[in-house]
């Protein structure tokens, strides 16, 4: 009751920033990536609050779906997918000892690969399911010698819940590296270590995004895509896999709100550092989106957003230096008004404010640009 009378005071904010998330394009996507690999689960990535998409948004999208699991990098990430999501979740990096204590054994998996973390988790019995991670060559994590560990480990892992084998591909975005078939291999050399010590896990699973195109040994039953569940390419345009990849649709677009508008005179100079100053009259408007939202300030005096009113559409270049929490765009002359709805990211791949297209202006990768849109915006389901 309290919680209802909490609810009905809590003031109104309308928030002048949005991030709006497609869920028939995400249940699109992982329908696409079912049929690579129908033998397989799909455990989506939800780490990194889901790519920037929020954490909290996307289990309840999954929850409208048969996803059994979702992978996140930590306890913190895990304790919002128990309150939002109905399925378990897979903890994929290792974590302070005592964070597992706090964690629901009856709704988590454990990706390990840690000597102490396996003595640890052994006082949990048959209840602590794991995940044994195998270095099969990107030298990030990951167990080297399984023969050996299983040997030093003997005591605690016949105490555990073994469900799985795990790894991860290093050159999955380059379907014709000859290194993929090489971690496969090892992979495999590893599965065959644990059936000769009479250990059989449920779960094989080695391929991310990109992995899901390029992985065809039907013998993995699980797949970890990140950037293609969120609808991205995981391939450059010259590989033999991205035109297949142009299947998935992404599934976020962003808006801002005008909050000022002003009309300056040829020659005057818009925000830090006299980068930019006008060749002729024009309309100057201020968003209230900034690098602490996720606008990159590479992008000061070269993004484009796209304005639509009237049901006409106009390009607005940034003009000047993007700012923390503002940035200004040059409407030349055309009629703007505080209040107006600006589009900062487009679903649209082909667009030019599109996530790869904003990325590529400035030399970094989409996850990078996704990742950094900040946790506080509002996000909202369509």
């Amino acid at each position: 009751m309290i919680d209802v009378i909490r609810k009905l005071l809590k003031p109104k904010y309308e928030s002048l920033n949005t991030i709006e998330i497609i869920k028939n394009n995400l249940f699109h996507n992982l329908e696409y990536l079912s049929s690579l690999q129908p033998q397989a689960e799909i455990f989506p990535v939800l780490k990194s609050n889901a790519y920037g998409y929020g954490l909290k948004e996307i289990c309840q999208i999954l929850n409208e779906t048969t996803i059994k699991m979702v992978a996140v990098d930590s306890f913190p990430e895990a304790q919002i997918v128990y309150k939002y999501f109905n399925g378990k979740v897979l903890i994929l990096e290792e974590m302070p000892l005592k964070a597992y204590r706090y964690c629901k054994l009856n709704r988590t998996e454990f990706v390990v690969y840690n000597d102490k973390t396996i003595k640890y988790l052994s006082r949990y019995g048959k209840r602590a399911n794991i995940h044994l991670f195998v270095n099969t060559g990107m030298n990030r994590e990951g167990i080297d010698d399984l023969g050996l560990f299983l040997v030093n480990n003997e005591k605690y892992i016949n105490k555990l819940e073994i469900i799985g084998l795990c790894s991860h591909l290093a050159e999955a975005d380059n379907s014709s590296s000859n290194f993929n078939q090489i971690q496969e291999d090892r992979f495999l050399m590893n599965l065959e270590i644990l059936h000769n010590n009479k250990i059989y896990p449920k779960w094989l699973h080695l391929g991310n995004s990109a992995g899901a195109f390029i992985l065809n040994n039907k013998i993995f039953n699980a797949f970890r895509p990140g950037l293609a569940f969120y609808g991205y390419n995981p391939f450059k345009p010259n590989d033999a896999n991205f035109e297949l990849a142009l299947n998935l649709k992404p599934a976020l677009r962003v808006y801002s709100t005008i909050t000022n508008v002003r009309r300056l005179r040829a020659g005057e100079q818009i925000s830090y550092g006299d980068s930019f100053r006008l060749e002729n009259e024009a309309t100057i408007a201020t968003i209230p989106f900034g690098y602490f939202e996720g606008l990159d300030r590479r992008l000061s005096n070269c993004a484009k957003f796209l304005f639509n009113k009237n049901n006409e559409s106009f390009w607005f270049k940034i003009a000047g230096k993007v700012c923390m929490n503002l940035t200004c765009i040059n409407c030349q002359n055309r009629e703007v008004e505080v209040g107006d709805k600006i589009n900062i990211i487009s679903d649209t791949r082909n667009m030019d404010n599109s996530i790869d297209n904003l990325s590529d202006k400035i030399g970094i990768i989409n996850y990078e640009f996704l990742i950094r849109l900040n946790q506080n915006i509002k996000r909202k389901i369509v």
